[in-house]
């Protein structure tokens, strides 16, 4: 028990600093420091190049995260001579944004830059956004924006006009073994793995640097003796679940590289991306909506019971749900991706959209009218029309576009897959066609 007339502590003494994060002790203090980013910052990367020349501009820096965003705009602070603002993009609205004007101004005025470091710039409105253009352009701020989401598609086209786009690249495992040593210095050990285990460790960073500094001060905390190795890791480490936001870029990027893949006839590519989309936590729905698609666009007539395949899988999936009926779902990506292709009723869609929106208002011949009416009869309706099943071969070789409207070929079959059959039927009727013509 403390005794009661101990000497309370001094208010005025300092209190003990805080232990700092890992993250923070090893960061990068010059543009050289930084791990990764070669391709942007680099003496021919386009940042390299910018500061080289003294010009350095706005900048939009897109990435995933944990790839050194806000690192990077600290340094380029520094080596402009500019005070660094940081504001995130979720917690700032438009009175925070005036005053951060309002101080970049004074600033100015006595001389020093301002850049105004923006995280999740994507999250502004577009009249937020609109608000930096005249800072930007008077040369108020230097706006560096950070965003992991496309910019193409979620930023103003003004902003974009006025800043340059960085694209960062999610560390690889060479630059992740780069930034566990330095780790590893500050903390004046080598972390207790072994080989495989340490490997492991990178693989769980996914590529994000931020996380796999946590990860390694998990490590670096534990009691242990000897050297972990993968199952210890694993069982003691959950592992980061992998980077996928539904809604976003990473939802576009993977369904794209699934359907390619089917596209390419590649059951193994496809199936891997399918299932990153499911680990990433897609709905099972949205990818059987997709593989109807992929049925219909790139497969089409060459093998027609391909989308019967695709929309029984998805009735499966409805009918036992997860985990059962996803299989059925990756059955049919091995179908789709062996099946043939042919985008020939596709192009042969998009053709008759273009010649209906060329020649919307010409009218079908008469002789194909119908003709309930004396009037139209005697308008001649009807006249002339050659009923197909009485015609030799069932086939009249009529005309059936407009009168004025030069005959078109809009589907062309392909020599794959059901599609040969029906290639033959086409050119068929043609030969036929040009007979009963003449």
């Amino acid at each position: 028990m403390a005794d009661l007339f101990d000497t309370p502590p001094d208010p005025s003494a300092p209190a003990p600093e805080a232990p700092r994060p890992l993250a923070d002790r090893i960061r990068p203090k010059t543009l050289g420091e930084v791990i990764g980013q070669e391709q942007v910052l680099g003496p021919d990367g386009p940042l390299g190049a910018m500061l080289a020349a003294g010009s350095l501009g706005s900048l939009i820096l897109w990435g995933p995260p944990g790839v050194g965003k806000t690192t990077i705009a600290r340094l380029l602070a520094d080596a402009s001579d500019r005070a660094f603002v940081q504001i995130s993009a979720i917690f700032t609205g438009v009175p925070e944004l005036r005053k951060v004007f309002e101080a970049a101004k004074l600033r100015r005025g006595q001389g020093r830059g301002t850049l105004l470091f923006v995280d999740e710039i994507h999250r502004f409105n577009k009249a937020q956004q609109d608000s930096f253009l005249p800072h930007m352009e008077d040369g108020t701020i230097m706006l560096v924006g950070a965003t992991t989401e496309n910019p193409s598609f979620e930023l103003n086209a003004a902003v974009l006009s006025r800043a340059q786009v960085m694209v960062l690249e999610r560390l690889d495992l060479a630059d992740l073994e780069r930034l566990a040593q330095r780790a590893e210095k500050a903390l004046g050990r080598p972390l207790p793995l072994t080989g495989k285990a340490r490997e492991a460790l990178l693989e769980m960073a996914d590529g994000d640097g931020r996380a796999l500094l946590n990860l390694i001060e998990q490590v670096a905390a534990w009691r242990v003796t000897g050297n972990l190795d993968t199952d210890a890791l694993s069982t003691r480490l959950m592992r980061r679940a992998a980077k996928y936001d539904k809604s976003g870029d990473e939802h576009y990027n993977l369904i794209s590289a699934l359907h390619k893949s089917v596209r390419g006839s590649d059951p193994d590519a496809a199936l891997y991306w399918f299932a990153r989309m499911l680990e990433g936590g897609e709905d099972p729905r949205y990818l059987a909506r997709r593989f109807v698609r992929m049925a219909v666009e790139d497969i089409g007539l060459a093998d027609p019971q391909a989308q019967t395949h695709a929309l029984h899988a998805w009735e499966i999936y409805e009918r036992i749900g997860s985990p059962e009926g996803e299989l059925a779902l990756a059955q049919t990506v091995i179908y789709l991706a062996l099946a043939p292709k042919s985008n020939a009723g596709y192009v042969a869609y998009k053709g008759a959209r273009a010649q209906a929106q060329k020649t919307g208002s010409e009218p079908p011949p008469k002789h194909i009218l119908n003709a309930p009416t004396k009037l139209m009869s005697e308008q001649g309706y009807g006249a002339g029309y050659a009923y197909d099943h009485d015609a030799e071969d069932g086939f009249s070789g009529q005309n059936y576009f407009p009168d004025t409207m030069k005959r078109p070929v809009l589907y062309q079959p392909v020599e794959r897959g059901f599609e040969r059959e029906l290639k033959k039927r086409v050119d068929w009727f043609a030969k036929l066609r040009e007979q009963r013509k003449s």
